[in-house]
């Protein structure tokens, strides 16, 4: 039993277990109590070596920024009291000490050292558009089409299909979301030309959009990028693309699978080492998920799991890191911070892929899944905090963390890790950030309603701050790594994004890992007239149903 200070953390579930079949209580239904944590209050318990990594990133560029107000303080502290003439002779005097080779050389060393600096700076990475996939209104199903679809299969007992409806009205999904046609066929829908079949609509609808958009030719893209985490042809995705569009022949082409719904970012950050590495050049990534291809027919409940939110959707994102690109460009690539838990099991297998006792292929979802994403989230932020947090929400943080850590309240192994440390015993309480003054826009991945609220208690933010997620969530579902495009493109549409804005994108996804992308807005955006996936049903959004 846990204790009394732990109770808040914990959440119960009555769970049916049908009719009993024999004993004294044959005949009649029975019901049991399902107790589970949580997601845990990981801004509380805070590892200090994770701090200490954001912190180390911030000091080793911050030492350049630090040394040019000295340097111009001293400079100005030397010519301010001498005046235009004064400042003149002095000039003309000293210099003429030395001969023509010593100046020349002085000033080839200055250019020089210039030059190297420029050189070695990293390349700003700017945003140019992106574009999401809307599907047709015929493939739009309420909750009950859903069911009625997976009844009409034949694949599913009724037990299943129960199940799959109470699953339904927990997730947070509305009754506005897209599955592909073939869900409802008696057939195997897992094949490779049923999932070709549906890359190709979502892909090329998102690109000819892009495309259209940003008036960019296919063949002038050098770096393409796609990621779909089950779905992985021969030949793949991206060659798929480029088949399509007939890029050019050496364009650097990456196709990234089985990295679940963090992929987005992840292929963000692959992007843009290939622009840092490829100057004068525009890189375009793509984010899905096959919903078909993913359809598990059979009866492992944590299986069946995946069905009910993962819906179709399709994100496509141009990059630039060429100069002139500025002018026209919405966002500028600030930071990416990357967590990956994979070398502890119990996170591995998390998410996990493999077959059922019929030889069913599908997600198995473990019933840790949300204390697990926790952790994650906890390492992920504390690293980013120091690179986005306000000088005066660092102090607070730190002088807490450290007086905390001093005082012999630091965590030790990984049982203390799992308990509730938010006031230790020194009686001090640790300061959670006020990531609000760090962001003016949140993405965070539409998972489901469970993890969107827990996510909002932990770090403090408003119905304001989540409310692209949850409107996300109830549109157009789960839409694995696209998710949170969809988010921006909901921001856009409501005209909320003014120039200087940051934007935080939070994604989390198998493996277990979790990802931040920071972006910074470089211009206002203007609400869109046309190509944005939120245009006819803006107006409905927010209210009530999606809190």
């Amino acid at each position: 039993m846990s204790s009394t200070g732990e109770q808040h953390l914990l959440s119960t579930e009555i769970v049916n277990r049908g009719i009993e079949s024999s004993g004294p209580d044959a005949g009649s239904m029975t019901f049991s109590v399902r107790v589970r944590r949580r997601l845990p209050d990981f801004v509380q318990s805070v590892n200090l070596k994770y701090v200490k990594l954001g912190y180390h990133y911030l000091i080793n560029h911050a030492i350049y920024l630090a040394t040019v107000p000295v340097l111009v303080l001293v400079f100005g502290a030397e010519i301010g009291s001498l005046s235009w003439k004064e400042m003149w002779w002095k000039l003309w005097h000293t210099t003429a000490g030395y001969d023509l080779f010593t100046l020349l050389l002085f000033l080839g060393v200055f250019i020089f050292t210039l030059s190297v600096y420029f050189l070695s700076r990293p390349r700003s990475v700017y945003l140019i558009d992106f574009a999401c996939f809307k599907p047709a209104d015929d493939l739009k199903v309420t909750k009950d089409e859903f069911i009625e679809l997976a009844r009409k299969s034949g694949k599913f007992d009724e037990a299943s299909l129960v199940f799959q409806k109470k699953i339904l009205e927990s997730t947070g999904i509305g009754d506005e979301t897209y599955v592909p046609k073939s869900i409802s066929s008696p057939e195997n829908t897992t094949t490779m030309k049923e999932g070709r079949a549906e890359a190709s609509m979502v892909i090329f609808g998102a690109l000819d959009e892009l495309f259209n958009k940003t008036r960019v030719r296919p063949k002038d893209v050098g770096v393409l990028v796609v990621n779909c985490s089950i779905f992985n042809p021969t030949p793949s995705l991206s060659a798929m693309i480029i088949n399509h569009y007939k890029m050019r022949g050496n364009i650097l082409s990456f196709n990234l699978g089985g990295m679940g719904c963090s992929a987005g970012i992840i292929a963000v950050d692959l992007a843009r080492d290939m622009l840092q590495a490829n100057p004068n050049n525009v890189a375009v990534v793509v984010s899905t998920e096959m919903v078909g291809y993913n359809w598990y027919p059979g009866k492992d409940r944590s299986m069946l799991i995946p069905n009910c939110y993962i819906r179709m959707g399709c994100s496509a994102v141009l990059l630039s890191n060429r100069g002139r690109d500025y002018r026209r460009a919405k966002y500028r690539l600030e930071h990416i911070v990357r967590t990956h838990k994979g070398a502890d099991d119990r996170y591995f297998r998390s998410v996990y892929q493999e077959e059922d006792e019929q030889r069913f292929k599908g997600l198995k979802i473990s019933k840790d899944l949300v204390e697990i994403g926790g952790d994650a989230l906890k390492t992920n932020i504390t690293t980013l905090g120091p690179l986005v947090l306000p000088l005066s929400e660092q102090l607070l943080f730190f002088a807490t963390l450290m007086k905390r850590y001093f005082s012999g309240t630091k965590e030790k192994g990984n049982a203390a890790s799992k308990r509730d440390t938010s006031i230790g015993s020194s009686g001090t309480k640790p300061y959670i950030p006020d990531y609000k003054l760090a962001f003016e826009h949140f993405c965070v991945h539409a998972a489901s309603k469970t993890v969107v609220n827990e996510l909002q208690r932990n770090l403090g933010l408003s119905d304001a701050n989540m409310e692209p997620s949850r409107a996300t969530l109830q549109r157009f579902g789960n839409t694995s790594s696209s998710s949170i495009w969809y988010e921006l493109a909901y921001l856009e549409a409501k005209g909320r994004i003014k120039r200087g804005d940051r934007i935080w994108q939070l994604s989390f996804g198998s493996g277990f890992k979790c990802n931040s992308a920071v972006w910074k807005s470089v211009r206002n955006i203007k609400k869109p007239s046309s190509n944005n996936p939120w245009l006819d049903c803006l107006e409905r959004y927010p209210f009530d149903a999606v809190s």
